[in-house]
């Protein structure tokens, strides 16, 4: 048995949390996309009812700048199973992942069910085809040079430009970027039975990184409910309708919040 790994401060995993935690506020974990950080759900915060929405800040970005990202999924879900199990004290819970941080926040669920600690209430995902989907063609990120992955977050979208015109900038948002791209890259799906827990799959109109039809295979990943939902736009609709996403989040944890 692999042991469980030392995290260090739970606040530098956490850095941002609502202002107004109710002391009976259902936890949900956020995990961004590839590159991204936890500001990525500040409009999350103090918006869904009965919920603390807590973001992840991994390593290498951020608060946590000087510090060296993970680049496989393996000791990225052990440390962040860790980190959700304590957080969360005992405490009923829910996951959210963006993109790679869908596929990471699965791992993560996993890794807890494998230690035989408390799962979730709730798994949300989007933007990120099922884990048992074929992988995609798209380049290997880490043979890519800097113009090239510039190249690819223009194609991608979501990337402020003056962020790509920025040498300085690109310093700091290419390394965790890569990282994370070695994380989905080097992923080997490993069927094990599936969970047992609600799945809610937010899928969009346009999204060429995960279409709609492989993100409806997220079914076969649980026995409990799953529910899609397909937003209107390309690979960041939930974050360009925040107000649609935390609505769709809120109707979804309401069981659970209705008797907090």
């Amino acid at each position: 048995m692999t042991a469980t790994p030392v995290v260090g401060d739970i606040s530098r995993w956490i850095p941002v949390r609502p202002r107004n935690t109710e002391l009976d506020a259902l936890p949900l974990f956020c995990l961004p996309h590839a590159g991204g950080a936890a500001s990525a759900f500040r409009s999350f915060q103090d918006s869904v009812p009965g919920v603390a929405v807590l973001p992840l800040q991994l390593p290498g970005r951020e608060n946590r700048l000087r510090e060296t990202p993970y680049q496989d999924m393996e000791s990225l879900a052990a440390a962040l199973a860790t980190v959700v199990v304590t957080e969360a004290a005992g405490r009923p819970y829910a996951i959210y992942g963006h993109s790679v941080g869908a596929l990471v926040a699965f791992e993560t669920v996993r890794t807890i069910r494998r230690r035989g600690r408390q799962q979730p209430v709730h798994l949300f995902v989007s933007g990120c085809s099922a884990p048992s989907s074929p992988p995609d063609d798209e380049p290997v990120v880490a043979g890519m040079a800097t113009s090239e992955v510039v190249q690819m977050l223009r194609r991608l979208g979501g990337t402020p430009e003056w962020l790509l015109a920025d040498a300085g900038a690109l310093e700091m948002i290419l390394p965790p970027f890569r990282a994370d791209f070695s994380v989905k890259q080097t992923y080997d799906y490993r069927p094990e039975p599936p969970l047992t827990i609600p799945v809610t799959v937010l899928a969009s109109t346009d999204d060429p990184r995960a279409p709609v039809v492989l993100q409806e295979q997220w079914n076969e990943h649980t026995v409990g409910p799953v529910q899609q939902h397909v937003l209107t736009g390309g690979h960041f609709a939930v974050y360009e309708q925040a107000a649609l996403t935390r609505s769709l989040i809120s109707e979804a944890l309401a069981l659970w919040t209705a008797y907090r």
